[in-house]
């Protein structure tokens, strides 16, 4: 599972991944969605690759320390 994260021009551009073995249980609309809600955006794609925005950055930093832990549970780890 990789998200990536950009800020240009005051607007937040994510985009996630998961390998095809774990979109069973990790599907790469959620993960970027749980930070498109920190950062005022939203985002859609594939199970195993999606896209999304957003207009406040101020919410990134929030929005990226959800990930791990939603990883970890959806994984079971």
């Amino acid at each position: 599972v990789i998200l990536l994260a950009s800020v240009a021009d005051e607007r937040v551009n994510l985009m996630a991944g998961v390998t095809k073995d774990l979109t069973d249980r990790v599907k790469a609309g959620e993960v970027v969605n749980l930070v498109a809600q920190e950062v005022g955006g939203e985002g859609g794609g594939r199970p195993d690759m999606a896209q999304a925005g957003g207009s406040n950055p101020a919410g990134l930093a929030r929005g990226l320390s959800l990930v791990a832990p939603w990883v970890r549970q959806a994984l079971g780890l």
